[in-house]
């Protein structure tokens, strides 16, 4: 319900590291979200096994299925990449781009409005 809220209200909430962990197939049934982000464990194995590009073209097709935007993490090299979009991957993210930067916030800079902060019972 909280998700739902969030989605309302314009918030897109993404789910990270799909595939591996505790995310599972029962999450895009059970939860509302905007995005999810293959994670980089199948992106890294691209360029030398073909299994991985099978889970990719299927997590791809799933996230169109779903309605949702689908990310590709950590991608490294111009190969990579190639295959991403060859599968049909919208957006991706790595240090092919760029490496992280330090995010620099100071607290008057961030608004919260009081309908986030009582969805996200933020404190």
């Amino acid at each position: 319900a909280i998700l739902k809220e969030l989605a309302d209200m314009g918030i897109s909430v993404a789910v990270d590291d799909f595939g591996t962990g505790y995310s599972n197939l029962s999450y895009l049934i059970d939860f509302s979200f905007g995005k999810l982000k293959i994670d980089r464990s199948f992106v890294s194995r691209l360029d030398t096994d073909s299994s991985s590009g099978a889970v990719v073209s299927t997590i791809v097709g799933l996230s169109r299925a779903l309605g949702v935007s689908i990310i590709a993490e950590g991608v490294e090299t111009e190969s990579q990449a190639t295959l991403l979009r060859a599968a049909g991957c919208e957006v991706v993210q790595g240090y092919l781009y760029g490496r992280p930067a330090p995010l620099k916030i100071r607290v008057g800079d961030v608004h919260v409005t009081d309908e986030v902060r009582r969805v996200a019972n933020l404190h």
